[in-house]
């Protein structure tokens, strides 16, 4: 069994996390985090996931801006990569960290209740 998507992936994690610190020049572009990507069995597309610091309105303004920059993104890690074909790239925000803070205020919730019977 091959781990190359799995090192492909990483890869192209770190390298877009370069290419977003040190090379893209979108205003709405702020403080933004690749913590995953996971691609496609076919290697034709990647879904990454961006942790971005701030309120709701600048997530947005991020994620519009990456998707835009999604072309020169793509030139960009072709060299980097060595890869004929770079996979596509589909930025969703990750929202594991909210999920997390919820579920711990649910949890915290319940043993507080349970504590006071």
């Amino acid at each position: 069994m091959t781990h190359r998507p799995e090192r492909l992936a990483e890869m192209i994690r770190e390298e877009l996390m370069d290419l977003i610190a040190g090379e893209l020049r979108d205003p709405r572009v702020g403080l933004a985090q690749v913590t995953e990507v996971k691609l496609a069995p076919d290697l034709h597309m990647a879904h990454v996931f961006v942790s971005v610091m701030g309120d709701q309105r600048e997530a947005k303004a991020t994620l519009e801006g990456l998707i835009a920059a999604r072309g020169f993104l793509r030139a960009a890690l072709a060299p980097r990569l060595q890869l004929r074909q770079v996979p596509e790239l589909r930025f969703e925000l990750d929202r594991s960290e909210e999920l997390a803070a919820r579920l711990d205020q649910l949890l915290q919730r319940d043993r507080k209740r349970h504590s006071d019977l």
